[in-house]
């Protein structure tokens, strides 16, 4: 491995240094490759580790589905130690209060859902890398380099996870805190970016030319959230659902990202909704009534244009930045009389 021509194989030898394949000799290259991955050999049932770990057969099944996975038989040799390990912990959580016994599968289901995205980029980006050389690489070297990637991938999830979790703790520190009676209930201003006509154009491209184009979207909301003191909810398809702790934070990013698409030629133009007031944060995502109003304008938002609403626009009225002008009242489902207004940079 180490004796290629110095590039992508090499670049591997050296992350793998020190480190051997775990997967046991003899097994066919898929089974291999997933006892990498999992970091030890299957050896246990679901029954034996739902027991290992206190927790009855029903408890261990339904854990099991929120984290995503389909039913197996109870006489199925699918589980490692690290299942019965994790299992565990999550019980000693339980346990000590940390973890309620009601929110632990919402828990699971959210860690799930952000765990499997990833799980699909990551294998995607080695499967790439493996199939762009299929003269170069032999069954031997594909277990070398998964040896190599995850864990490096693990590392620097850890160093991800970790940066967040500290701005997040920041975040609750220094801003005014929950609404008074509800802990997961924060002041936050809410926006939808769509890109207009996304279906249309998906038609009119390449696979090459719309994964082109779903990254530029990305790196772009990206970077414009960011910049302006937000942070990306989720991105779903066409659409990112982002979240600012100031009202003009949010009206500068909206804004922001009206011209920074509007500078990449492989982006379609965006429409933007804005919204703000009291917003249930649960599990990594948002919900209520300000997210839903976001979403309306969102859609009712002509191409290039942000729409906002009540809250928005008078927390506005007096910032010399920005320009908001009354719109004529929608009528949409659920609202007979949504009021938008029209957010420009103040020329």
């Amino acid at each position: 491995m180490a004796g290629a021509d110095g590039g992508w194989l090499a670049g591997i030898a050296r992350l793998l240094r020190g480190r051997q394949p775990v997967g046991r000799s003899g097994l066919p290259l898929d089974e291999a490759l997933e006892e990498v991955v999992l970091g030890a050999p299957r050896r246990y049932t679901r029954l034996q580790v739902s027991a290992a770990a206190g927790l009855d057969q029903e408890e261990g099944r339904r854990l099991w589905r929120s984290l995503g996975f389909a039913e197996v038989a109870d006489d199925a040799v699918l589980f490692t130690q690290r299942d019965i390990d994790a299992a565990q912990l999550m019980s000693g959580l339980t346990e000590a209060g940390v973890l309620d016994p009601d929110v632990r599968e919402a828990v699971a289901r959210a860690v799930a859902q952000q765990m499997s995205r990833l799980a699909e980029w990551q294998v995607g980006l080695v499967r790439r890398l493996v199939e762009s050389r299929p003269e170069e690489v032999t069954a031997q070297q594909v277990l070398e380099i998964t040896t190599a990637v995850v864990p490096a991938l693990q590392e620097l999830q850890t160093y991800v996870w970790r940066r967040h979790l500290a701005a997040t703790v920041h975040r609750s520190l220094v801003t005014s805190g929950t609404v008074a009676g509800s802990p997961d209930t924060w002041p936050l201003v809410v926006g939808f970016a769509d890109m207009v006509g996304f279906t249309r154009t998906t038609r009119r491209r390449s696979t090459a030319e719309l994964g082109e184009m779903i990254e530029r979207f990305g790196s772009s909301t990206t970077e414009v959230i960011a910049d302006g003191r937000g942070r990306i909810v989720k991105t779903v398809g066409d659409e990112v659902l982002f979240v600012a702790d100031e009202i003009a934070d949010g009206a500068a990013i909206a804004l922001g990202l009206l011209r920074r698409v509007s500078a990449e030629p492989v982006l379609p133009r965006l429409r933007i909704g804005l919204a703000a007031g009291p917003v249930l944060v649960r599990y990594g995502d948002v919900y209520g009534e300000v997210v839903n109003i976001a979403a309306r304008l969102t859609t009712h938002a002509h191409p290039d244009s942000v729409l906002v609403d009540r809250t928005v626009a008078e927390a506005l009225a007096d910032d010399p930045r920005f320009a908001v002008r009354p719109l004529r009242p929608l009528a949409v489902r659920g609202y007979r009389n949504l009021h938008p207004w029209l957010l420009e940079p103040n020329s």
